[in-house]
């Protein structure tokens, strides 16, 4: 008899390509939108282009414009939370999916800028923002993982139906 079977899982290189590219995609319009939003409830005027996601000499708090920037990051990694759980749905993953996201973002900027990030703001912004949807997305993930199974009759039943 082959031993327990309890969560095994198979390396899928496919769904975790599809599962990055949707977080990454899903992190960049959720942050996006939630810049919008902000502009239009602080009103005040400036344009927001990609320079406020890619450039880190945009995030500082000198400023409204600055302060809206981190506000929104902040933000955008409680969405990402309720993404790992919506996409990733594996508490042990979440720590990897924050921070593969992050690193591309890395990636991203420095392409973007054409020099490596240099602001203290910059890397303690992300610094922040991994532990914030690592942690919200192990939270909602393991609150999931968790539930009881329904084990008796009616379980049985349920499962007869089907």
């Amino acid at each position: 008899m082959k031993g327990g079977t309890f969560r095994s899982t198979q390396w899928d290189p496919f769904l975790l390509t599809a599962q990055i590219i949707a977080m990454q995609s899903l992190l960049y319009v959720s942050l996006g939108i939630v810049m919008c939003f902000m502009e239009m409830i602080v009103g005040d005027g400036t344009n927001h282009t990609l320079n406020h996601l890619f450039q880190y000499h945009e995030i500082h708090v000198s400023d409204i414009e600055g302060r809206l920037v981190i506000c929104a990051f902040i933000v955008n990694s409680l969405i990402g939370s309720f993404a790992l759980w919506f996409i990733v749905k594996r508490t042990k993953m979440c720590l990897d999916f924050s921070c593969t996201f992050h690193f591309l973002h890395l990636v991203v900027c420095w392409w973007y800028n054409a020099s490596f990030p240099s602001n203290f703001s910059w890397w303690f912004l992300n610094a922040i923002c991994v532990a914030l949807m690592c942690v919200g997305g192990e939270f909602l993930c393991l609150k999931t993982e968790l539930k009881e199974i329904p084990v008796g009759y009616a379980a049985l039943n349920q499962k007869a139906d089907v």
